[in-house]
């Protein structure tokens, strides 16, 4: 178990980010680490995987690859199927699920596909033992993967269990809220993860249910990003419990008082009572400070300029200013994480172009530029990111952005825009 083949995915742009912090969760680089399409590679230990999925923070699940093989039928995922020790990893009592993704696979029928590996997992229990274990397609106690491309299909076991974006805290949403993955993505794209240590502030001020501010602060506190979940490995044989309680224990004796202070504020009150909440269930509420109030009215939280980090809200439903006390939270395109390397979008073609035409619906009036000029105006000092899928919103802020990450919400192609705000520099109307 010291010599295991690792697969990461993760939401697509973040492949950098992700190598980054597995090669500081780890130690691994050069041949051991490499980044991939929609994901990373690593040839780590049994332990790194217990650590990686303790301690990640973008990466949706740490798979481990246990079959790569060529193949033209499904007669061909069966025999590789077949071949895999898979009584090492767990036994006739725990139930299983197969799941399958795709790119350009000449096959007809991916549930085909997986029926056939399924049978394989099966047929090779049977042999061995003369039991074979039950499928549960809900609630399985193993998960197995199989990736298929035009001419090969690799095979992997899940240690993570739910996806790695479920933290345990988050209970109370709004309508399309940002993944935690994802808010973790912009957090180490904006540096404010290095910046935290000197005390640089952040804050959200389209908070939502608080997924980016709690994010944050759990950061800046040292909590780590599993400590409050289960995890997949807990029921796979090489899992040792009392390996894994110290762990744990290690984990917790590092979290600390907050390095930096952390804001968060949304124009609906019912969603600051949310963040609220997640704040307690993630063990920050003493580490970030929620408030109501519209983004084009409030000042800046602190006197220390800092990092202001929004995920604000698009599409049909966009909030003009004012509407603070309606109860409800703007909609925003939904991220659904592709389970294997490439697998941007489990949507069809027609379903993301609907969520992209909705995500640049122009609906949100005078809404960006006066948010620029409130920017403009209050908070000179402030390093401002803001993700949205419309490329042209620098523009529409009179804005010019100093840097822009390509980063996915799932199906929708966004840009983590990033500005710097000096007082004055706020262009003028368009033809002025």
């Amino acid at each position: 178990m010291n010599q295991l083949q690792l697969f990461l995915p993760c939401a697509a742009g973040v492949e950098e980010l992700l190598a980054h912090e597995v090669h500081h969760l780890t130690g691994l680089k050069g041949q051991d680490l490499l980044t991939h399409r929609g994901g990373v590679l690593a040839r780590a230990s049994w332990r790194d995987v217990m650590g990686l999925n303790l301690h990640g923070r973008l990466a949706q699940r740490v798979l481990v690859q246990l079959s790569l093989t060529s193949y033209r039928s499904e007669r061909d995922l069966y025999e590789a199927a077949s071949a895999v020790a898979w009584e090492i990893w767990f036994t006739t009592k725990q139930t299983f699920k197969i799941e399958v993704t795709a790119q350009h696979s000449p096959l007809t029928s991916l549930n085909f596909a997986a029926l056939k590996i399924k049978d394989a997992v099966a047929d090779r229990f049977r042999q061995k033992t003369g039991v074979r274990p039950d499928v549960n397609t809900q609630w399985p106690d193993v998960r197995i993967y199989a990736h298929l491309t035009t001419d090969t299909a690799t095979l992997y076991i899940d240690t993570s269990g739910e996806p790695l974006f479920k933290r345990g805290w988050r209970e109370d949403t709004g309508e399309a809220p940002l993944k935690e993955t994802l808010a973790a993505a912009m957090i180490a794209a904006s540096g404010w993860d290095v910046l935290a240590a000197d005390g640089v502030p952040l804050y959200d001020p389209c908070c939502g249910s608080g997924t980016i501010a709690i994010e944050a602060a759990q950061i800046a506190c040292g909590i780590a990003a599993g400590s409050r979940r289960r995890f997949g490995f807990e029921k796979l044989l090489p899992f040792q419990p009392h390996v894994w309680e110290a762990m744990k224990a290690q984990a917790q004796a590092a979290e600390h008082a907050p390095s930096a202070p952390v804001f968060g504020s949304d124009v609906a009150h019912r969603m600051v009572d949310f963040a609220q909440r997640n704040a307690e269930r993630a063990g920050v509420a003493h580490a970030v400070q929620f408030r109501g109030g519209d983004a084009l009215q409030r000042l800046p939280p602190c006197e220390q300029p800092g990092v202001m980090l929004l995920n604000p809200p698009y599409g049909e439903r966009i909030a003009v200013a004012g509407v603070a006390g309606s109860g409800g939270r703007p909609g925003r395109g939904s991220f659904q994480p592709g389970a294997l390397a490439g697998a941007r979008a489990a949507q069809p073609v027609q379903t993301i172009q609907a969520s992209r035409e909705t995500a640049h619906t122009d609906d949100g009036g005078d809404f960006f530029p006066q948010l620029a000029s409130h920017w403009k105006k209050n908070y000179p000092g402030w390093t401002a990111w803001m993700l949205t899928p419309d490329l042209k919103l620098p523009g529409r802020m009179r804005l010019k952005e100093s840097r822009r990450v390509p980063m996915w919400n799932g199906p929708i192609e966004c840009r983590l825009f990033r500005f710097d705000l000096v007082k004055g520099q706020h262009r003028g109307p368009a033809g002025a």
